[in-house]
């Protein structure tokens, strides 16, 4: 089965899916491990972890898609990829789409903010026309169709940033279009409050996708009112981070007092990288090493 498929069974399921998102291949394998379902490659995260800096459009399609190449190299469940905007134009979309689907995600993410885009929660975003969202999302989903009739497969994951400037009735509306025209789950970007949370819900076809920011625009609710009020998928793009950076700091002070602080212990760290299943594996080659 493939992953894009695996996902599609996912959101037949009747709950709202946690997924803590990754920005990187070790962090997508404990995410993996700890039994979640799903994840999201961070487009916030993965700019701060490849390149160091802020996810304002500065890393590129190429390294975009690297990255989330080594991701679905190392986990067996669903990515979702952050397409951002596309890189462009219609055309664009189209390759960010074939280019998003061959490095192995399930699903991409293609948004409305005007080039270059910033973070959900930030402010200073801006959205470009109705018309030139619907294209961007057109063309996603002939994208997706053209890698169907090739034997390949991705779910379009559409969002909208309107809510921020044009307020929520415009980025619903915006949602519905690309629901029309297509796109297999929606996600309606920080809605301000959990009756905003149930418009876009309660008016909108098909999976949709919350993004919980710790300290974001958007209510911070228990996973069973996330599914309450109608979310097949709640998404976690800085938890993980956050929480590695916060450990990272507290080492290094710590050292720096000549100090250890509690750090997960040599061997479970081998056996989450892989070493184990490494040298499991590698048994199997034994027999070359007694005969010479």
């Amino acid at each position: 089965m493939s992953t894009a498929q695996a996902l599609r069974d996912l959101l037949q399921e009747d709950r709202c899916h946690m997924m803590p998102c990754c920005f990187d291949a070790l962090s997508a394998k404990l995410i993996e491990q700890e039994g979640y379902a799903l994840t999201f490659m961070s487009g916030f995260a993965a700019s701060a972890s490849r390149i160091g800096a802020p996810d304002l459009g500065l890393m590129s399609y190429g390294e975009v898609v690297d990255q989330a190449r080594n991701i679905t190299d190392a986990i067996g469940i669903p990515l979702i990829g952050d397409g951002d905007t596309g890189y462009g134009n219609a055309m664009n979309v189209r390759r960010t789409v074939a280019g998003f689907a061959k490095a192995g995600c399930a699903a991409v993410m293609i948004e409305d903010q005007l080039a270059p885009k910033r973070c959900g929660h930030t402010p200073g975003k801006a959205v470009v026309s109705r018309d030139e969202a619907f294209d961007r999302i057109r063309a996603a989903v002939d994208a997706r169709e053209a890698l169907r009739a090739a034997g390949g497969d991705i779910l379009i994951l559409a969002r909208t940033d309107a809510r921020h400037e044009h307020g929520l009735s415009e980025a619903i509306d915006r949602a519905a279009q690309f629901a029309e025209l297509g796109a297999d789950i929606l996600f309606v970007e920080a809605p301000q409050s959990e009756a905003e949370m149930r418009d876009v819900c309660s008016n909108l076809p098909g999976p949709k996708m919350a993004n919980i920011v710790e300290g974001g625009a958007t209510p911070d609710l228990p996973n069973a009112a996330l599914h309450d009020i109608g979310y097949a998928i709640a998404a976690y793009p800085l938890s993980l981070m956050a929480s590695a950076m916060q450990a990272m700091v507290t080492t290094l002070r710590a050292m720096r007092d000549d100090q250890r602080p509690n750090q997960m212990d040599f061997a479970e760290l081998r056996d989450r990288i892989g070493f184990n299943a490494y040298y499991e594996a590698s048994e199997r080659y034994a027999s070359s090493k007694r005969t010479t």
